[in-house]
């Protein structure tokens, strides 16, 4: 029988500080820069600054679904084919995704990480 999708402890250290990075980028981006009205009123009044930027930026890819559509995509690939990296983007992308309003496909991502572990790692080359 192979061995199942289980990172190492050095592996899953890194996969939970970049996870524990990813929530605190997410929850500035929402609560500090898209959801604060000083910042609303001052980007609607023309500011032009790196923060107003980051808010048109955000606000436009939590309207298209992207944070989700990527959390999923990469959670499917590496449900599929299980691999770190992927499992990092999908951490990432699911990070963002709960907390900046794509929560549906955020969320279905998570239970698909969940189940990565359970798949056969690949073989060592």
């Amino acid at each position: 029988m192979r061995p199942r999708f289980l990172p190492s402890a050095r592996t899953t250290n890194w996969l939970l500080t970049i996870g524990f990075a990813a929530l605190l980028g997410a929850f500035y981006l929402r609560y500090l820069v898209v959801e604060n009205s000083t910042v609303g009123l001052a980007c609607d009044a023309g500011r032009d600054s790196a923060v107003c930027h980051a808010r048109f930026v955000a606000s436009r890819l939590f309207r298209a679904q992207v944070f989700g559509f990527v959390a999923l995509g990469a959670a499917l690939l590496n449900l599929i084919r299980p691999a770190l990296p992927l499992f990092a983007i999908a951490i990432v992308a699911t990070a963002f995704g709960l907390v900046l309003y794509n929560t549906s496909l955020a969320g279905l991502a998570a239970g698909l990480m969940v189940m990565s572990f359970a798949r056969p790692a690949r073989e060592q080359e």
